[in-house]
């Protein structure tokens, strides 16, 4: 019995009663709804709109960059490669100068060598000529001796 006593005192003030509390109550919950979505929300969704804009903006930016920057990359690379080129050439160009240099001194030098090899074998040639009448000379000197020796030692008859 008590169950149903129960019952029938919660039938009187349901949920679901129309009377003026509840478009009271729907009411209060859209204004609440509009002060929440003027003091919360659109702040909020600013600030998120602000963000996503800040991080595109920076995300473009960021790109700019980087191709800015692999640009200056390949255009140092392509003028380090062209330095290389030309200092290789360089140094092609320098080795050359120094082989001529060097085939001119070795030929400057064979050519002084070859003039002191002519001037002392014309040296050792007059020196030959001199002592030879030198010699001749004192063999026609001892060949007279001799000579005069024997024809000194030899009546003539």
């Amino acid at each position: 019995m008590m169950y149903w006593t129960f019952l029938l005192a919660e039938e009187g003030g349901g949920l679901f009663d129309l009377d003026a509390t509840l478009p009271l109550m729907a009411l209060q919950f859209m204004v609440l709804v509009a002060v929440l979505n003027a003091t919360f929300y659109k702040p909020l969704g600013k600030a998120l709109d602000d963000r996503d804009t800040y991080i595109r903006t920076n995300q473009s930016e960021a790109k700019e960059r980087l191709m800015k920057a692999e640009a200056l990359a390949a255009q140092y690379e392509q003028e380090a490669a062209n330095v290389r080129r030309q200092s290789l050439a360089i140094i092609a160009a320098a080795e050359a100068d120094a082989q001529k240099i060097a085939s001119q001194k070795i030929a400057e030098a064979q050519q002084e060598a070859q003039v002191q090899r002519e001037q002392a074998q014309k040296e050792l040639d007059l020196e030959k000529q001199e002592a030879m009448r030198s010699l001749e000379q004192q063999v026609e000197s001892l060949s007279r001796q001799i000579l005069d020796k024997l024809l000194a030692g030899v009546p003539i008859g």
